[in-house]
């Protein structure tokens, strides 16, 4: 991982509206107008402040990718599809918050033409940055937007890399939701890194920033207002593939 010293690459796992979280963590990464500063989508729903999290990071021009909660109001919204079975299915995922952020419950088209136009993945060269993960079956060149956004287990049980030469870093999947990882660790596996610490949850309330550059973890906890910083390697437990089991959902 070849980066000079002045230049950092940061990646900050899923924010999902906690927007005086996030501000927090970004106090203590300092990141500076030489780093490179990535989010992995889920931005929005659940926490209280989707609309300044949204807003935060669509005019900071910070890199974000799509992730499964932007899809999902997006599938909505854009589709016209306001059938109550699609609709309480986001509202039930967090939507309920993130409409109740914004000013009388409307949704801004630039916020919404901005979503539209988040990448599903971005490619570092050695790093590969996306939501969710891939399915281990597909070729890159066939992978959706349903992979990219919202495969889990399938992801999680690979025995070797998807990627000879990249390591994927992904959101998404709460990492304690994982076999044996503890709430506010990192999960490893097969060529891939999951950073979702599951800032939103009772059990957890942690949100990740990783600094690629120096094998770095930034966290803040945001029911406990705490900070902490610690090497990768202390902040990392291991995921064994056998022990994933295919159809789980958390």
């Amino acid at each position: 991982m070849s980066q000079t010293a002045k230049s950092r690459r940061i990646v900050i796992g899923d924010v999902h509206g906690h927007y005086d979280g996030l501000m927090t963590l970004l106090e203590a990464i300092a990141p500076d107008a030489d780093d490179e500063v990535y989010f992995l989508g889920d931005l929005i729903d659940r926490g209280p402040k989707s609309s300044q999290v949204v807003n935060f990071v669509k005019e900071s021009r910070y890199h974000c990718l799509l992730g499964n909660h932007e899809q999902m109001l997006l599938k909505i919204i854009g589709s016209g599809d306001l059938s109550k079975p699609t609709v309480q299915a986001w509202l039930y995922s967090g939507g309920q918050a993130t409409v109740a952020s914004y000013q009388k419950g409307t949704i801004p088209q630039e916020h919404l033409d901005w979503m539209q136009s988040l990448p599903l993945y971005l490619d570092l060269g050695d790093i590969w940055l996306v939501h969710a993960g891939v399915d281990p079956s597909i070729p890159l060149a066939e992978q959706t937007t349903e992979q990219l956004c919202w495969v889990r287990d399938e992801f999680h049980s690979m025995e070797k890399p998807y990627f000879p030469d990249k390591l994927i870093i992904t959101g998404h999947t709460i990492t304690f939701t994982l076999p044996g990882v503890a709430p506010g660790k990192l999960a490893q596996g097969a060529g891939w890194l999951n950073i979702d610490t599951g800032a939103y949850h009772p059990r957890s309330g942690w949100l990740t920033g990783l600094d690629i550059t120096n094998h770095q973890v930034y966290q803040v906890n945001v029911f406990k207002h705490s900070v902490r910083t610690l090497p990768l390697e202390e902040a990392v437990n291991k995921v064994d593939p056998a022990k994933v089991r295919i159809g789980q959902r958390n």
